[in-house]
């Protein structure tokens, strides 16, 4: 069974810092293209970024020189390290095993995490 959840979420001034993390249960995560998407209100899901197995990383340009995706093979985990946050940047965020680094998400979508930024 397949599963993922996300957490690290929460409420922050605009300028703040967040780090999410993505525990993924399920076959040979080190195999795995890793994502993380987020849905603001009234908008559509987007991928934010995405590491490849060898640690190459893919951002939404928005995004760029503020958040950083890593991996931790051993640990099964994903992270998201966002720096510099933005109003904007409100939403809620969730992990995906992806097909390539730039989207396809697989697996079934986990619960999500709230980022809330205040101005």
């Amino acid at each position: 069974q397949v599963q993922l959840v996300e957490s690290g979420g929460g409420l922050v001034q605009a300028g703040g810092s967040l780090r999410l993390s993505c525990a993924a249960s399920g076959p040979i995560f080190s195999t795995k293209i890793m994502g993380w998407y987020r849905q603001a209100p009234g908008k559509q899901r987007e991928l934010v970024a995405a590491i490849a197995i060898g640690g190459s990383t893919n951002y939404v340009d928005s995004v760029k020189g503020r958040f950083a995706i890593s991996r931790d093979n051993v640990k099964n985990t994903a992270y998201l390290q966002m720096n510099s946050l933005k109003p904007e940047d409100t939403a809620i965020y969730y992990c995906n095993v992806l097909k390539t680094v730039v989207g396809g998400p697989l697996w079934p979508w986990g619960q999500g995490t709230q980022v809330t930024v205040s101005s």
